[in-house]
């Protein structure tokens, strides 16, 4: 949409659309409201996985009864909001009465808020998106998916390697079939062959099919992130400033 340029000058218009100067502004107003709008958000878990998956397969079961099992843990479930595995890790906290969040972004064709979701919020861009998901709990869990999902793993992983996402914060992979490939591949090529990464890099995740296990190390990693907040902070509870202090702190090493 254009708009007239207030002044006594000639009649102008700015195209709020395509100017380069106003996306700055849009930019910087998607950050401004996704880190207001994490700030609400206390002891939570983000889930994410592919968004074709129907709710008849075993992965929507299973991320469905891993968010009403945290849920019932009094964790908040954040996705990206959209359908397939993210509807399911919804649905599970929603049929429990928990709190289930998305964080969704505008697609013209596949992406649309699940029926689940509690609280929302929506963005333009992919990436002021995903710099919210990176930031928008204290545990992450990884269900089978495609390239968003894959995109976002190892993101993840590079934050944490690099020290802008704490160690304890935990990482996990539900499902041998699906993930086995790739992490072997990962230590196969990248440590052994390449010597791209470090030894202790094939620690930064857990891969599991055990739910029970995968709510043991939330538990256990929040708890820890807390009682160091606590130590560090005087406080509990995350706030605005704590995500964005963590997602704009120099790394603590070198990525390779």
């Amino acid at each position: 949409m254009a708009g007239p340029l207030n002044g006594g000058g000639p009649r102008e218009y700015f195209d709020f659309q395509h100017d380069p100067t106003w996306r700055i502004f849009r930019i910087m107003s998607e950050f401004v409201e996704g880190f207001t709008f994490l700030a609400r958000i206390q002891k939570s878990v983000t889930i994410f996985g592919s968004a074709r998956l129907p709710e008849s397969h075993p992965y929507y079961q299973h991320a469905r009864e891993l968010g009403r099992a945290l849920a019932l843990r009094g964790y908040t479930i954040v996705t990206g909001g959209g359908p397939g595995i993210m509807q399911a890790a919804n649905q599970g906290a929603f049929e429990v009465g928990g709190n289930s969040v998305g964080l969704n972004i505008q697609l013209p064709d596949e992406q649309r808020t699940n029926p689940y979701v509690k609280q929302g919020i929506s963005f333009n861009y992919f990436f002021s998106r995903k710099v919210m998901l990176d930031f928008s709990a204290e545990a992450y869990i990884f269900f089978p998916g495609g390239y968003g999902t894959l995109d976002e793993f190892f993101e993840l992983l590079t934050l944490v390697q690099t020290g802008k996402v704490d160690r304890d914060t935990p990482v996990i992979l539900i499902g041998h079939d699906y993930w086995s490939g790739l992490t072997s591949w990962i230590e196969q090529e990248l440590l052994l062959k390449v010597h791209a990464i470090s030894p202790g890099d094939l620690h930064l995740w857990t891969l599991t099919d055990d739910l029970d296990e995968a709510v043991r190390i939330v538990e256990a990693g929040v708890e820890r992130q807390t009682e160091e907040r606590l130590v560090r902070k005087g406080r509990r509870a995350r706030t605005a400033e704590d995500s964005l202090e963590q997602a704009t702190q120099p790394g603590t090493e070198t990525q390779q």
